[in-house]
């Protein structure tokens, strides 16, 4: 499955736990309010597709206590953490291994289906959007956050920080087969796929609503997993895409300056027709 993971190496480092830990801290928050839009309730069946570490795994089946949650992941390492991590859930909460492209599971199994930090790693993003409505129940609502390398911004005037969103991205994506962009295009998937009352709402991490020391842990952790493929893929080289990532967490560190990360929370309901 090499070819549909070109960032296995960054998902399986050290970095990504530190990574999905901070994420998970300054975005749940905010989240789990519209998690609650969709009124689920009672003995649900949830799948948390792409769960890595199981970081909302666990906030999801605290969040319905009567609900059986699985989160699959490709990768064993982070599974085995989750499975110790959050040991104290089971066996309402449980892990399996298996592709996103695939899922081990049969059709119309789960009331809510969420795919979080996952769509702009992998190409095909539409392939796998098809396979998560294939295991929603009818009446059942896919939850996706879709990251958009687009809608990350901070001060101007630092000239590594000025380029490296602006361009990177695209020669990222263009290099692996992935979309970088796919939080703009993750409503169009879930239209075409014919969901319903599809919305795109917005988690705000900016220096305003989260603390800042959590930021800039979220900017380390990516530095520290990605500076290396940035240089492989794009013109940066390692020394300048360093600088890039230590100019952002400046901003984010300096209580006079302001950055933000638009989050796209992507959503619909499968009709009830199936």
């Amino acid at each position: 499955m090499s070819d549909l993971n070109p960032q296995r190496d960054q998902m399986e480092s050290e970095s990504m736990v530190r990574t999905l830990e901070a994420q998970a801290r300054a975005i749940w928050p905010q989240e789990e309010a519209l998690v609650a839009r969709y009124g689920l309730k009672g003995a649900l069946r949830v799948l948390d597709a792409g769960c890595g570490t199981g970081e909302i795994s666990s906030r999801i089946a605290r969040m319905f206590p009567l609900a059986e949650v699985l989160g699959v992941d490709i990768l064993d390492a982070p599974l085995e953490l989750a499975r110790e991590r959050h040991a104290s859930l089971a066996p309402r909460l449980s892990f399996a291994q298996g592709s996103i492209f695939e899922l081990p599971v049969a059709d119309a199994t789960y009331d809510l289906t969420v795919c979080r930090h996952v769509l702009q790693s992998i190409p095909h993003a539409d392939q796998v959007v098809r396979e998560l409505r294939r295991v929603t129940k009818p009446g059942g609502w896919m939850h996706l956050i879709a990251e958009d390398y687009g809608m990350l911004h901070f001060p101007t005037g630092d000239r590594h920080v000025d380029a490296f969103w602006r361009e990177g991205p695209a020669s990222f994506g263009a290099a692996t087969g992935t979309d970088l962009f796919v939080g703009r295009h993750a409503f169009g998937h879930l239209r075409a796929l014919g969901l319903e009352e599809v919305t795109v709402e917005y988690v705000v991490v900016d220096t305003v609503r989260v603390e800042r020391e959590i930021f800039a842990t979220i900017l380390e952790a990516w530095r520290d997993g990605y500076v290396e493929p940035i240089a492989k893929y794009s013109r940066f080289t390692r020394e300048e895409a360093t600088a890039a990532f230590e100019g952002m967490i400046g901003f984010v560190r300096d209580p006079a300056r302001y950055a933000v990360w638009m989050v796209p929370v992507v959503a619909g309901r499968v009709p009830r027709g199936g």
